[in-house]
């Protein structure tokens, strides 16, 4: 029999905009029963590896404005973020800022005392606001402690969630497995916020924790909403080799720069102003370039590559500015940067889309909120500047906990009434379907050739034939015999749990396929040399990919929201 557990707010995914929502939940009605859903421990959550800043325009009496903010997020997004949207972000992140400063955030502090900040690439002033290059791990331990403050808080460490409860378009809860005891769970409330993060996992070259699936944005898939702008993958340009790990964007804000082979700044030939610190899909495709034209290194694993050079900030800066990037390099490169440069390749780093949602972060169900990477309400468009993420968790997860939590206490009388199909066919669905599965194929090496043939399909230069083979190859690796599961214990069965996530992997990673097939144009991070150029007339509009059972995906379109910024030419 499955037990029903009953809550206000649920709150899936226990990253930066998780615990920002609860936060903002709690804060708003202190009788509201808040549950945070994680299938890893809190401060295991991925936003902890966030290296670089977060952008805010703090201190506009030093030429910086709010103005500026806003046009460099749209221009960086190829015109194809909702222009409200990145209003929103930018008129409310400064609060946020001074917020977590008031919690004992320990910002990197100027002589004077005040809040300092770094360069990053496409904006037009230094906005990126920073902690050592830390700012993710002590945004979420500010953030942790915070939330601990408060008793209508609970925390469902190791639950992994499986499915949307819904009556029509009302979200009602979700179905869980607790990991620990192997018990499957209803956990229903009037109001749910999907904090689960992005996909990048898809792919095998990536910065992404391991635990970081599309599990979230699979199950609003499934439950009938649509996924938006899956087709736009940002490729960070500094992924060391071979494990992906990211060198933030901070060490080319501190002043290091991209060698090739010939040992030249090429930067110069294609960004001519912002250089280095131009955006990350301008970096990325010019890395590739010249890879393609034999001015790469090979690394000792045979991949072709560039270089990162910190060598002349001198040890005393490293130490201060990239204690943690020096740290990784030594553990995962054997380089100490002080002494050497670093071998580096574009690598998967963020997907701009996710979870369709409107201003508010609501999705098409009433009661259910999408914020931080899981959500696409457009705020990045086709490419997203770097530390517009971090501001971007924090603004959504305040928005949409107050949001959710006026929403729960006008429900609070309400009594929920389950359709027992939908958890006894989600039953079916993951025992009968999966842990009780026949196969004679491996699941995992199903996992390992899909990544790879994201990596080789779906890479920073794009096109028709490659799109096409990619999908018919995960098509194919979708009808195979894997879905079973050697281990079949109850408590702790993390195989049961991998196989599960390679289910909704290879789901998301054919919508990412149909999106990239379907934009025959060049926008962004989504380059297609079949298709070089932008192409306003056809394409200046969003992707919605909706689930159509064993068909694939249904693909349709969404107009882009804009206030005052016409499209222009990208030069940087």
């Amino acid at each position: 029999m499955t037990e029903t557990l009953s809550y206000d707010i649920l709150i899936v995914g226990s990253g930066l905009a998780g615990l920002r929502a609860a936060i903002a939940a709690a804060s708003k009605h202190k009788d509201l029963k808040i549950a945070v859903l994680s299938k890893v421990q809190v401060m295991r959550s991925h936003s902890v590896s966030a290296e670089g800043g977060t952008a805010a325009v703090l201190y506009d009496n030093e030429g910086d404005n709010l103005e500026s903010h806003i046009y460099d997020t749209i221009k960086g997004s190829d015109f194809l973020a909702d222009q409200d949207v990145a209003e929103r972000l930018v008129n409310s992140i400064p609060k946020e800022i001074i917020q977590l400063d008031r919690w004992g955030m320990p910002w990197s502090r100027r002589e004077n005392g005040r809040i300092d900040q770094r360069k990053f690439g496409g904006y037009s002033f230094p906005r990126a606001t920073y902690a050592q290059d830390k700012v993710g791990f002590y945004e979420m331990q500010t953030l942790y402690d915070t939330c601990l403050k408060f008793d209508n808080i609970s925390f469902f460490n190791e639950w992994f969630c499986t499915s949307i409860l819904h009556e029509g378009n009302n979200f009602q809860g979700f179905t869980c497995i607790e990991m620990k005891s192997g018990d499957f769970y209803n956990i229903v409330a009037p109001a749910g916020i999907i904090c689960t993060g992005g996909a990048g996992r898809i792919f095998s070259f990536s910065t992404y924790a391991y635990s970081s699936t599309p599990d979230g944005l699979d199950m609003a898939f499934r439950a009938g909403i649509a996924l938006k702008d899956m087709e736009f993958v940002q490729f960070h340009p500094t992924g060391i080799l071979p494990s992906g790990i990211l060198i933030t964007e901070g060490a080319r804000g501190e002043g290091g720069y991209l060698i090739n082979s010939d040992g030249e700044r090429f930067m110069k030939k294609y960004a001519g102003e912002k250089l280095e610190l131009a955006p990350r899909d301008v970096v990325s495709r010019s890395m590739i370039t010249e890879i393609q034209n034999g001015r790469g290194f090979k690394h000792i694993t045979g991949v072709d590559c560039l270089k990162l050079d910190l060598t002349h900030l001198g040890e005393e800066r490293i130490k201060e500015k990239l204690a943690g990037i020096r740290e990784i390099g030594i553990k995962f490169s054997g380089v100490d940067v002080i002494n050497e440069p670093i071998e580096v390749r574009p690598v998967c780093h963020y997907m701009m889309g996710g979870i369709h949602s409107n201003l508010n972060g609501a999705t098409e169900f009433n009661g259910l909120w999408v914020a931080g990477e899981a959500s696409c309400n457009s705020t990045h468009g086709a490419n997203r500047l770097g530390a517009n993420s971090t501001s971007e968790c924090l603004v959504w997860g305040t928005i949409t906990g107050e949001l959710a939590a006026s929403y729960a206490q006008k429900k609070k009388n309400s009594s929920i009434n389950i359709d027992n199909q939908q958890y006894l066919l989600e039953e079916k669905r993951i025992y009968d379907g999966i842990f009780r599965g026949r196969g004679d194929v491996n699941p995992y090496e199903i996992k390992k050739t899909m990544t790879d043939t994201m990596d080789a399909k779906a890479y920073v230069y794009r096109n028709e034939n490659d799109l096409a083979e990619g999908l018919r190859k995960i098509r194919s690796l979708k009808e195979l015999s894997w879905k079973h599961v050697n281990d079949q214990a109850k408590e702790y069965n993390t195989n049961f749990i991998n196989v599960m996530e390679i289910d909704s992997m290879l789901r998301v990673a054919e919508v990412v396929l149909m999106g990239a097939l379907n934009r025959r144009e060049s926008r962004g991070a989504h380059s297609r040399i079949d298709y070089p150029v932008r192409d306003d007339n056809n394409f200046l509009k969003h992707t919605l990919a909706y689930y159509d059972g064993d068909k694939g995906p249904r693909m349709g379109w969404h107009p882009v929201v804009f206030t005052r910024y016409a499209p222009v030419e990208r030069k940087y």
